[in-house]
């Protein structure tokens, strides 16, 4: 069921821990408020929620306005499970990173291996996420980089593609499109 006020709470408790944070923007020395991108992955999500209505949209809303909450906040997965319960807290969970593996590619198999035991939606928002990462790379990104961006986005499209057509086909466009 939809709930408004809920989807606030998220989004209030999101807005708190990642306040102050920033990524770069695609301009030397541009900031962007890492808030700016929750709402992108928000957004990717209720667009996709138009095309698929089978999607569980208040579910798939909690876990994007979340996904980098244990990674990159002190929000813990217990936390999130006594607010939001545990269907919530194991989707944000599959959507980290574990950071104790031996490199970036093992920490997204790993990721990319959790999320598809989970409903449909944390598929989606992998998807959306890294939809709104290809928007425009940092200023400060090599080609190298860029490519290896790029792969991993490749990587995540061949993995999740199947939990939404919408998706999918965004984030094929936005492989091709970005600029290694």
């Amino acid at each position: 069921m939809w709930s408004i006020e809920v989807l606030q709470e998220a989004w209030y408790m999101a807005s708190k821990l990642h306040a102050g944070q920033k990524y770069g923007g695609k301009n030397e020395g541009e900031e962007l408020e890492y808030i700016s991108h929750i709402g992108s992955v928000a957004f990717e999500i209720l667009g996709a929620g138009l095309h698929d209505p089978d999607m569980d949209i208040d579910f798939a809303v909690k876990c994007a306005v979340l996904h980098d909450t244990i990674e990159d906040t002190e929000l813990s997965y217990d936390d999130i499970m006594s607010t939001f319960g545990p269907r919530v807290a194991d989707g944000v969970k599959a959507l980290t990173k574990d950071e104790s593996l031996s490199d970036k590619r093992a920490m997204m198999v790993d990721s990319l291996t959790r999320i598809k035991r989970q409903p449909k939606e944390v598929a989606m928002v992998k998807m959306a996420d890294r939809i709104c990462n290809l928007y425009s790379p940092p200023f400060y990104w090599d080609s190298e980089k860029r490519s290896a961006y790029r792969e991993e986005a490749t990587l995540i499209l061949n993995s999740l593609e199947s939990a939404s057509g919408y998706l999918s086909n965004r984030l094929r466009r936005k492989i091709k499109d970005y600029k290694v």
